[in-house]
């Protein structure tokens, strides 16, 4: 792997070189793709720069040591060795992560399903709430969330709410959340005070694309109704919300938040399309199961990943072990922790499964 990085100051220069000469900056959508490969090519250049300068520092610290007769000197020429090899496992462990390859979809924008489970209403209250803490995630990181349909229960709460998440690097975040998620607090609708369990379910699809996945016109039954709920108030005088039924597997999935009825049945079948894909995907995990159960970003929806005890003010992440006594910070829409300590554990992973295949 270390032979690899050599070449890549010269890539990176020559990207640089790329990026900044004439044609290519009229060419705005090369422009952009050169652009982001070389945010992505930067910081492993960056640090593999500096472990190149620790391992320059090492050797000389190192025939310092054989050279110095003065003891002082011997003493810190050792403190230095231990510095620059500390220094330069952590660097050789963060090039290795950086260089594990990358999960394809990552860059997709997603479509999110939140349903309730166990529970009754206070589940559809706790499926709004998740629905509002993904609606100011989004916010935070700059993208884009627009509710395709919803099913309200008259209290405030979905019973089901699906929508997508458009921008930068969507999936690469979002993928973490699909699974059960369990809550634990005192409902709106208790009035003894009586502390309730309850869950809900989050699936995050990967947006795909017409050549991944083909749907044939005749496996398909669409059916148009008036709209109601959540981006029909303003159209419900006409039937523009649209079911899309997958005649082969039996699918249904239902758009209404646009005024116009085709928008509404393409919104419907991209959905479906990526359903699509990640049935097929879940058919494929279901023959490696034993791996399966470490797979951090594995997406299966009968997982429990993720409690939420607001009386202790604790979110306890059960793939990680990782808890957090920051409750309303995290409803608020601050997962970025969350999500960093899943990154890292997923990677840490991966690079220990590549370690094991490239000794064995």
């Amino acid at each position: 792997m270390f032979e690899n990085l050599k070449q890549l100051p010269l890539q990176l220069e020559e990207l640089d070189q790329r990026i900044n000469d004439p044609d290519t900056i009229k060419n705005q959508q090369l422009w952009q793709q050169l652009i982001q490969q070389r945010a992505s090519l930067a910081p492993i250049v960056d640090d593999y720069q500096h472990y190149l300068s620790a391992q320059k520092d090492l050797e000389e610290a190192k025939a310092l040591l054989e050279s110095e007769d003065d003891e002082e000197m011997r003493l810190l020429a050792k403190e230095e060795i231990g510095d620059k090899e500390r220094a330069i496992q952590t660097l050789q462990d963060r090039l290795l992560r950086r260089m594990l390859p990358k999960d394809p979809r990552d860059d997709r924008n997603v479509f999110v399903e939140i349903r309730q489970g166990a529970g009754g209403d206070e589940a559809s209250l706790f499926a709004a709430d998740v629905f509002r803490m993904y609606a100011r995630y989004a916010e935070r990181m700059g993208w884009t969330l627009k509710v395709l349909s919803c099913n309200e229960n008259g209290l405030g709460g979905y019973k089901e709410i699906i929508f997508g998440i458009e921008g930068k690097e969507v999936y690469s975040r979002m993928k973490y959340e699909s699974g059960v998620h369990l809550v634990k607090r005192v409902p709106v609708t208790e009035s003894n005070g009586k502390l309730q369990t309850s869950t809900i379910t989050v699936a995050v699809l990967p947006e795909t694309s017409e050549a991944e996945v083909q749907i044939k016109p005749e496996d398909l039954r669409i059916d148009v109704y008036r709209s109601t709920g959540h981006g029909g108030q303003s159209v419900n005088t006409t039937d523009s919300a649209v079911r899309v039924t997958h005649l082969p597997t039996g699918m249904v999935v239902t758009c209404q938040d646009e005024k116009s009825q085709l928008k509404n049945r393409d919104q419907a079948i991209r959905v479906l399309r990526a359903r699509l894909l990640e049935m097929e995907r879940q058919k494929r995990h279901q023959t490696v199961a034993d791996d399966r159960k470490n797979q951090i970003g594995s997406g299966q929806r009968s997982e429990k990943i993720r409690t939420y005890h607001f009386p202790q003010n604790r979110i306890t992440d059960h793939r990680i072990g990782f808890t957090t006594h920051r409750v309303s910070e995290v409803m608020d829409g601050d997962l970025t922790e969350l999500h960093q300590r899943l990154m890292e554990e997923d990677q840490s992973r991966r690079l220990k499964e590549s370690q094991q295949t490239g000794m064995a």
